[in-house]
């Protein structure tokens, strides 16, 4: 049987952002891996909406391989993003791990994030279907681009068709970088899926140099959209510090992908 994400027939699935519309404009994701503490979260989101972001992204929960690793501020994370909602009037995305989590982020969490190791969870996919609200699916680090939109699938099988498909990078034999980002899943997407597709050049590269270059890159191969790990002070990052890249970088990122949006 056809997936329903790739039947073209329907037309594009239109997801509006603000003042955004996919399809018709690049839309950026931005901040920390992490919530932090309030007084940076504010200065990081202050400069994020000063240079044009559409999305402030920060993770409350975080899945770390490690579980000694630091977790996110869990609860305490969503009361930080709440309040910072209220004070800025931004977009909020964050990622949820738990179906238990959902409806405590429900009237926090403007656009839920489904990460990597949840791709295969099919009971939180189903649950965040019936929410109605926008989601964000990373690829799973290990799968292929038909398991990819199988995932997204139960989304959409529960009503939802506000789906954004993320590449954020997969595990092969190659080691110089964190992941591999694979722009190949970009085009083939663009192509044959009425969903957008945005990337994640963070995860994809976990190379703060290798970000923008990476990120520039994947709006040539098609994508809608940018979700980039950023951070008043990079390397004071509770985590990801890595890959995370400051303002000025972030900028230099728009302005260029503006620039070049027309032609793709």
């Amino acid at each position: 049987m056809k997936l329903k994400v790739m039947d073209l027939e329907k037309g594009k699935v239109n997801i509006e952002i603000g003042k955004k519309e996919f399809f018709r404009d690049p839309i950026f994701f931005a901040g920390p891996c992490s919530v932090e503490d309030y007084e940076t979260m504010r200065k990081i989101t202050s400069s994020l909406k000063e240079i044009g972001v559409d999305v402030l992204r920060g993770g409350a929960y975080k899945p770390r391989t490690s579980p000694y690793d630091f977790q996110g501020l869990k609860d305490d994370g969503l009361k930080i993003l709440q309040a910072i909602k209220d004070e800025f009037n931004m977009v909020i995305s964050t990622e949820i791990l738990d179906v238990r989590d959902l409806e405590k982020a429900m009237d926090v969490v403007d656009i839920i994030q489904i990460g990597s190791r949840n791709m295969y969870n099919y009971v939180l996919l189903e649950e965040a279907g019936k929410l109605g609200k926008p989601v964000i699916l990373k690829r799973g680090f290990s799968a292929t681009v038909f398991e990819w939109l199988n995932a997204a699938e139960y989304i959409m099988k529960e009503g939802n068709e506000k789906i954004i498909l993320c590449e954020r990078g997969i595990r092969t034999f190659e080691t110089t970088t964190r992941n591999t980002l694979d722009l190949n899943s970009v085009a083939y997407v663009r192509e044959h899926c009425r969903l957008p597709v945005i990337v994640d050049p963070s995860h994809g590269t976990g190379v703060r140099s290798l970000v923008k270059p990476m990120a520039l890159a994947g709006i040539m191969a098609g994508a809608g959209g940018l979700i980039i790990e950023t951070h008043i002070e990079p390397k004071k990052a509770s985590s990801d510090a890595a890959q995370t890249i400051d303002m000025e970088t972030l900028k230099e990122i728009i302005i260029k992908t503006n620039e070049i949006w027309r032609y793709v």
